[in-house]
Parts: structure tokens; C-alpha cells; sequence
């Protein structure tokens, strides 16, 4: 099984790294599928907006909800999310080199969101790399049954991962 995560520190820092690997990649002739995630601040409503774009240039879409200031509970969009998911999964079945997803977040620690694509990528033989926090990196290590491998939040660290993964040379 070729499934590694990697955790940055700071806030939307995972967001950057990932979206970076996957432009860097790209130039370099990868096939990426998934998605990755952009945060852009909000001056007047509060928290950022997150928007996702569909890998490798696919449709961009916002999945978080603007339910204002004062509001603490949850911003995700379920529907925009599925429809990712939806999206992503239809890229998949025409092959790919790397399967990125920008996080394991809560539907996926909950059994929904993600966990079948991951589940069809590695079955298809085709790496899987996870952005993760620590708050549901549990339900990840129960999902993947111990097997996925932690790999530094550096783009050159986890391009080498994947390089690994397909059996390329690690040549740059």
C-alpha cells in the first residue's frame, strides 16, 4: 500500500505545501489527481474562504459556507465537498501518477468525503498522499490499518516519497 501523509505546522500551511508539490509535479510531467485547497481572508465576514480546484487543472470550488462573524459552528459545505469528491473520483478513472487529497478532515474520519476515492487509487495501485491534522490523524492510522508513512512537510521530501512509490530514480 503507497499512502503517506504529511502534517505543516501552521495554520493553512499543509494547504501550501501540497498545492505547490502539485504545481511543481505538474511541470515536471506528473499526472496529479485530486485536489487542493486555497485560503483566501475574509475583511468582512469573518473566517477565510476555502476554495478547492480539482487537480490538475480542473474546476474551482468553494467549500466552505459564509455564515458570518458571530458563528463558531462548522463552515464546510457538504454539498460542494461531495461534488468535489464526485469530480475527483471521475479524474481517477483516467489514471494518474499521484493521488492528492488535501485533507483527511472530519466527513472522512467519519466515513464519508474522500475515503472511498483513497480506497479506489490504492487499489488501482496509484499513491496516495493526505494532508492531516492531529486531530484526525486516529481515524486516519485506524483507516489505512498503521500502513501510511509520515513524510516531512517539504515539497523535495515528498516529491523523493514519490519517486519511491513508483520505483522511479531519485534523480532531481
Amino acid at each position: 500500500m503507497k499512502i503517506a501523509y504529511t502534517m505543516a505546522q501552521g495554520r493553512g500551511d499543509t494547504d501550501l505545501l501540497l498545492h505547490a508539490l502539485a504545481r511543481s509535479l505538474g511541470a515536471q510531467g506528473y499526472r496529479t489527481c485530486g485536489l487542493v485547497q486555497t485560503n483566501t481572508d475574509r475583511a468582512d465576514a469573518g473566517p477565510c474562504d476555502m476554495d478547492v480546484q480539482v487537480l490538475p487543472d480542473g474546476a474551482v470550488l468553494r467549500i466552505s459556507q459564509a455564515l458570518g462573524r458571530a458563528s463558531h459552528g462548522c463552515r464546510l459545505d457538504p454539498d460542494a465537498l461531495e461534488t468535489a469528491v464526485a469530480m475527483v473520483a471521475a479524474s481517477l478513472e483516467q489514471g494518474a501518477d499521484l493521488l492528492i487529497i488535501n485533507k483527511f478532515g472530519k466527513h472522512e474520519a467519519e466515513g464519508r468525503g474522500f475515503r472511498s476515492v483513497i480506497a479506489d487509487a490504492l487499489a488501482m495501485d496509484i499513491p496516495v498522499l493526505v494532508g492531516l491534522n492531529t486531530l484526525n490523524k486516529p481515524a486516519f492510522e485506524e483507516f489505512c490499518g498503521g500502513m501510511a508513512e509520515e513524510i516531512a512537510p517539504d515539497v523535495i521530501a515528498l516529491a523523493a516519497w514519490l519517486r519511491a512509490a513508483t520505483g522511479e530514480s531519485c534523480a532531481a
